[in-house]
């Protein structure tokens, strides 16, 4: 198999969360545009256009609805088992779904800690167990977490979302350590400061827009679709000897 084919996706069944929009929405695209088929895991249905995205390639999209805030181990398996029942078989999670709630840690609410690593947290552990559950059985897959810059800093007034990134990093290299031998690759990606709707707020603010920008050597901010190349890198065969690593797509923040 020559080098650009083994980027290849074909025939793959992937699991994306938090596909609707942003960041999943992208690599779902990506996902797809590769070959693999694609089962967008949301709470709501509405898609905005994805469906006709993939199915423009001649593949099959799924949606799950699920809320990943109330969904318990058990709700999650099921859906993890309904993917299986629809296809077969699933060869890529991608672990995307995610919420910030922004504040200092003096008074930082209860519920704002808890659904942000019930969501973050949480439910991709949940996630990443039951589909390496029928990984191994079927022989392999691969597991791609949503890491942050905030998995290796401790951001402001983000406690929840920097505590739950920390974990993220933590958990992939957990689970490479012991889903390795059974030929599953579980790794991250990174993303820096990509333009989505969760930070409309922070961009508009011109103080720290700035501030941020300035301190990003490529000198912008990203977009969604940046982390289409990383995501389809590392859940195709071109990545068969990677395991454990967090990609970084961040316009050299951290290098600075």
């Amino acid at each position: 198999m020559g080098i650009l084919d083994q980027f290849r996706l074909d025939g793959k069944v992937a699991l994306v969360t938090g596909a609707n929009r942003g960041l999943g929405r992208a690599i779902a695209e990506g996902l797809a545009e590769a070959g693999a088929h694609i089962v967008g895991l949301n709470r709501s249905e509405d898609d905005a256009g994805l469906a006709d995205y993939v199915t423009g390639f001649g593949l099959r999209y799924e949606h799950i609805a699920l809320d990943l805030l109330e969904a318990s181990a058990t709700d999650i398996k099921a859906a993890v088992q309904q993917v299986v029942k629809l296809f077969g078989k699933l060869d890529i999670l991608v672990n995307n779904a995610g919420v910030a709630r922004r504040g200092g840690v003096l008074g930082f609410p209860e519920e704002d800690w808890l659904d942000v690593i019930q969501i973050n947290l949480n439910a991709a552990f949940f996630l990443a167990q039951a589909a390496a559950e029928q990984m191994k059985a079927q022989g392999g897959g691969k597991i791609i977490n949503i890491a942050s810059m905030l998995s290796y800093q401790g951001g402001i007034k983000v406690p929840s979302y920097a505590a739950a990134k920390h974990g993220i990093a933590g958990m992939t290299k957990a689970l490479a350590n012991e889903l390795a031998a059974d030929h599953i690759n579980v790794n991250a990606i990174s993303p820096g400061y990509m333009a989505t709707d969760l930070n409309v707020a922070l961009r508009e603010d011109a103080e720290r827009n700035k501030a941020i920008v300035d301190r990003i050597p490529a000198g912008e901010w990203g977009t969604a679709a940046d982390l289409q190349g990383a995501a389809v890198y590392l859940a195709s065969d071109a990545a068969r000897y990677v395991h454990g690593t967090l990609l970084a797509v961040d316009g050299g923040w951290l290098a600075r």
